[in-house]
């Protein structure tokens, strides 16, 4: 793909956001990560859970680490793309044992509290994810740590000038089609995505009472278009997208600007970036030559129809799993996944837009 198609790309597709003008600083703030799947670099290696909630094996990782590090794709997140965009390392797992918080205090960068699997409600695929609230609770610990290391001034300072960055929903949705579960015949869908939302209101609204400020937001993508949930309905001939789980996701979507938008305005110096990574996703699914790939539905891992069945590296109750030549041709990865390649296009999409502008991600890279 050639630069200029890239640049077409970027302009064409929508990005939600919210800045105001600041002074600015070349110093890149520290980031502190929280979520799923999609930001876990690998926390789930060190907590007791199954192997559908790990990615610590072969083939996870073959593209860029050529080992497996328990990223649910074949290399790097948007968030370790957002990380080296802004001059980071790879920010750690919060739970890997070999992290020296000594060797890290002259120089730091953030850490990562991200589980796969989890969601904003904690009883989301509950002993098995670290979800949203022990999350906090993690950084919490992590505050109370520079705090006894760095002092009370510069860890103010380290709460104020990171960016916090979230996603954080989908496994609250797509779980009870998963499990079979009647949670979503209990509630009626719009109570639903209010407990989720609110969930996250309220651990936002934590971070910011201890002095967070820049918030960073993935929206949800067309959950019902993933290869595991297109197959959740056999009859459907023409693999259509669960459109149950796509309509939750529209409904979380639109609570989720509401609720940002009102913390905008009543939370003094709250600033945040919400990216649409609903319509970046099914831009991909729907003309995957457009943005350099072969295929927009199948997987590159998996078996089944689509690849949808999650058995990718043969360690999760079903051993038999196909495996793509080339990733780099794929949107998805695995069953609920995305390649490196279509995470990379998406955090080079935040990131092209300059700080000048003010719907840009970089403003809260670069301005306090």
């Amino acid at each position: 793909m050639t630069k200029l198609t890239f640049l077409i790309i970027f302009i064409c597709i929508p990005v939600i956001s919210s800045s105001k003008q600041h002074s600015c600083t070349i110093i890149p703030p520290p980031l502190f990560i929280f979520g799923d799947s999609f930001f876990d670099p690998g926390n789930n290696n060190f907590i007791n859970t199954s192997t559908l909630d790990r990615a610590n094996f072969w083939p996870y990782g073959r593209t860029f680490f050529h080992r497996p590090t328990g990223r649910f794709s074949d290399g790097r997140l948007i968030s370790d793309f957002i990380g080296q965009h802004a001059k980071h390392p790879l920010i750690p797992p919060y739970l890997d044992p070999t992290r020296n918080f000594d060797e890290i205090m002259n120089n730091y960068h953030g850490v990562n509290f991200a589980s796969a699997g989890a969601g904003a409600l904690p009883q989301t695929f509950q002993g098995l994810v670290i979800d949203l609230k022990t999350q906090l609770k993690y950084y919490k610990r992590e505050i109370a740590e520079l705090r006894r290391k760095k002092g009370s001034a510069q860890t103010a300072r380290i709460s104020s000038t990171a960016v916090y960055m979230f996603s954080i929903g989908t496994n609250d949705y797509i779980s009870p089609f998963l499990l079979n579960s009647s949670v979503l015949a209990t509630y009626p869908h719009s109570r639903y995505v209010d407990m989720v939302t609110g969930n996250l209101s309220t651990v936002v609204r934590a971070i910011y009472r201890r002095g967070g400020r820049k918030f960073m937001f993935l929206n949800l993508g067309e959950l019902g278009c993933a290869p595991g949930l297109r197959i959740l309905k056999p009859e459907r001939q023409g693999g259509g997208c669960l459109e149950e789980a796509s309509d939750l996701a529209k409904l979380h979507n639109k609570a989720l600007n509401k609720l940002l938008s009102k913390m905008e305005q009543k939370l003094h110096g709250f600033k945040y970036f919400l990216y649409d990574f609903r319509t970046s996703l099914a831009q991909r699914i729907t003309h995957p030559y457009k943005y350099g790939f072969r295929e927009g539905k199948k997987a590159c891992c998996g078996i089944g129809r689509f690849n949808g069945i999650f058995s990718c590296g043969g360690k999760r109750p079903v051993k038999e799993f196909n495996l793509c030549e080339n990733p780099s041709e794929f949107v998805y990865w695995d069953s609920y996944h995305l390649t490196e390649k279509a995470y990379k296009q998406m955090a080079d999409q935040m990131w092209i837009i300059p700080p000048t502008e003010p719907n840009s991600l970089r403003r809260l890279f670069t301005c306090y």
